[in-house]
């Protein structure tokens, strides 16, 4: 009604239903939702773009005015699908809503590149205090093994997808997944570590005391 672009981003875990694709697919086929507006609703549109409609020289009959409040959806409304290519789903839902191909300019993101995926590695494990400076050996170790386990994740799929003809996917959320395992794993065992050294703090304490306890008792028995 504005006349403004909108962005509608929706990725493939929010489909908690199916009924969902429907919605959308009629949006992107022609941008309109049969049913989606009541009639009371619809009359605040048409008032709402009638302005518009005859500066645009068009007569402001009700079909005109719904016409043209959909031609500005068209305009306006820009809709990002993010669907992973994993499985079967995708393949499903294509068939099933075809406006998801045949309305949309299909983007497949490539493998990260390995300065990318050092550069992303670093960026995450910047914050890990645990790891040392910024120019440690560990923190440096971990920083070239990451894109290089990846990667090499990467050419045991491509191998077992010749040999067994099955997919085993490597994508640049698979590398995200693996910094937040890690960082979380990383995060527990420093838990650990603290917990165990308190506790060893806390029993050489009482055996310094009860060491010093069993000195005096010599000496008084003396």
């Amino acid at each position: 009604v504005k006349d403004e672009g909108v962005l509608f981003l929706f990725t493939d875990g929010q489909i908690t239903n199916e009924k969902f694709l429907v919605f959308i697919n009629d949006l992107l086929a022609s941008g309109d939702i049969a049913d989606l507006y009541a009639s009371d609703e619809k009359d605040a549109i048409r008032n709402g773009v009638r302005s518009g409609c005859k500066g645009a020289g068009i007569q402001d009959t009700p079909e005109n005015l719904w016409s043209f409040f959909i031609s500005r959806i068209r305009k306006n409304l820009h809709m990002s699908l993010c669907f992973s290519p994993v499985g079967d789903a995708m393949r499903n839902r294509a068939r099933k809503f075809p406006a998801l191909v045949n309305c949309t300019v299909i983007d497949w993101f490539q493998p990260w590149p390995m300065d990318a995926l050092y550069n992303v590695g670093a960026k995450f494990l910047e914050p890990i205090e645990q790891l040392g400076p910024l120019d440690s050996p560990v923190r440096l170790g971990i920083m070239d093994f990451l894109p290089f386990s990846f990667e090499a994740a990467g050419q045991v799929a491509t191998t077992f997808m010749n040999v067994q003809r099955r997919f085993a996917y490597t994508t640049p959320k698979s590398f995200l997944e693996l910094i937040k395992l890690y960082t979380s794993m990383v995060g527990m065992k420093v838990d650990a570590l603290e917990d165990q050294k308190d506790r060893l703090t806390n029993g050489l304490e009482k055996l310094r005391a009860t060491s010093e306890q069993v000195a005096g008792l010599e000496e008084e028995l003396k």
